[in-house]
């Protein structure tokens, strides 16, 4: 059944939360159109800002985007691919763009939007060249900007589908909150202004934990991926799934994060969702490598981004930088960008120095394999 529109309950019915009316969705995909959907479904005044000339045409002509056109869009969704049209008046505007064009679509946002205006970044991502998260790179751009970030177990498809969906919204503001304070953080008011019956956002003050487990998942589901290509079973996956999640509390601590988010919607949840569904573009890709084709084949045959391909670069090249142990990510990019044929990236990872599992002792213990 298709979402439909509900006005939220307010998270505290003595203080509710300020709702941000007017909406932008600057990134017209299959999960930018989802969320405008979303916010259309929660009662909001929704743009949907699409790059594509030819996108908007076809939304203009029978409501259908062709990244997402098994749903059609609601009428009362303005589609434009006039960036200063889309965020004239917005109240809050929703990035949903692939994290390599992020830096450069800020530059365009910010001489149009005007100070104060939040932004809630979905894109998921390091960047290759500075290593930023997402929201850093916003900061550094856009300096000052009220941020936020979504993030969780999310299927464009059944998002618009109305199916239940729980996702994360991550906002720094919420540390240290009180009862009085939080429903005013940007976590609760973006929160607010986009639940629906089918759309429930939990809160989180840990915007570093939420983005990087966006950015990891992407690299595990290629790894994934890869296994289901190669016709191995359930053991693989689950064994890539459980040590990728340590992969993503090692680093998400290293850079200040807290372990708990990696437990939850934006850490275990999208991994698991991301690692075990050919609707993935990172697993059918990762499959598709798997089963004996290029990268280089499969990219060039593809028109949506997999993100997963230019993080393998940016997380392994952080992972050296900081120091941090993350074997399955550097294994991933060595074979998407440094040629290492796929057995023997298997056989590597399978025969390193035997280690303790918790966090405790993996620093202690570092046995020789004997069959290495």
């Amino acid at each position: 059944m298709p979402i439909e529109s509900s006005e939220p309950n307010p998270l505290n019915s003595d203080r509710p939360s300020t709702i941000f009316q007017a909406v932008t969705v600057v990134g017209g995909g299959a999960w930018g159109s989802a969320l405008a959907m979303t916010a259309h479904a929660a009662g909001r005044d929704t743009t949907l800002w699409v790059r594509e000339t030819d996108a908007v045409a076809a939304i203009h002509r029978d409501r259908r985007n062709p990244f997402l056109p098994q749903h059609p869009l609601p009428d009362a969704i303005k589609a434009t691919d006039d960036l200063a049209e889309a965020l004239s008046g917005t109240q809050l505007v929703i990035v949903v763009v692939p994290s390599q064009f992020l830096r450069p679509m800020c530059r365009q946002i910010g001489a149009h939007l005007p100070p104060g205006v939040p932004i809630v970044v979905c894109s998921k991502g390091i960047e290759n060249d500075t290593g930023a998260l997402m929201t850093q790179v916003i900061e550094q751009e856009l300096p000052g900007r009220p941020l936020a970030a979504l993030s969780g177990p999310s299927f464009a498809d059944e998002v618009a589908a109305g199916q239940p969906t729980a996702v994360t919204i991550a906002s720094a503001d919420l540390a240290g909150a009180t009862a009085d304070s939080a429903p005013q953080t940007l976590a609760a008011r973006v929160a607010i202004t986009l639940a629906t019956p089918s759309f429930r956002p939990y809160l989180s003050e840990d915007l570093v934990g939420v983005e990087v487990g966006g950015a990891v998942k992407n690299v595990l589901a290629i790894a994934c991926g890869i296994a289901q290509g190669r016709g191995m079973g359930s053991n693989p996956r689950a064994a890539l799934i459980a040590r990728g999640l340590a992969e993503i509390k090692r680093l998400a601590t290293a850079l200040g994060g807290q372990r708990e988010t990696v437990t939850g919607l934006a850490g275990i949840g999208d991994l698991t969702l991301t690692c075990s569904s050919e609707q993935s573009r990172n697993f059918s890709f990762g499959k598709a490598l798997g089963e004996g084709r290029t990268a280089e084949e499969l990219l060039s045959n593809r028109t949506s981004v997999v993100e997963g391909v230019v993080n393998a670069r940016s997380v392994a090249a952080l992972a050296t930088r900081l120091g941090v142990d993350m074997p399955i990510c550097q294994a991933i990019d060595r074979v998407l960008h440094g040629g290492l044929p796929i057995d023997d990236a298997i056989e590597l990872l399978m025969v390193r120095p035997l280690r303790a599992e918790s966090a405790a002792l993996e620093k202690l213990i570092k046995l020789p394999h004997p069959s290495a």
